[in-house]
């Protein structure tokens, strides 16, 4: 195992644990799934990212595309609910 401190990927990394952190409080908070969602894929991002960061990313390169691909398709999840959703009614302003 051989780290690979690129920059880019270590920011990254730390930008989707942020999200992830985020959401899971926001979850806690709320009972908003939505977030919950897109705090769960960014941390398979984060997941990939640390992956990358230790040096597996040669090794695991199907693995890594399939994690990227489920955490996409839960940020598209997550975004149909939005779009779609229920939505709240106004409330009437004078």
């Amino acid at each position: 195992m051989t780290l690979n401190l690129d920059p880019v990927t270590l920011v990254n990394f730390l930008l989707a644990v942020i999200i992830l952190v985020l959401g899971t409080v926001e979850y806690t908070n709320s009972r908003n799934a939505t977030v919950l969602l897109i705090g769960a894929a960014f941390g398979l991002f984060a997941l990939s990212h640390l992956i990358t960061l230790l040096g597996y990313a040669a090794t695991l390169s199907w693995f890594l595309v399939l994690i990227r691909l489920v955490a996409y398709l839960i940020v598209i999840c997550a975004m149909v609910r939005i779009v779609y959703g229920k939505k709240e009614p106004s409330a009437p302003t004078e």
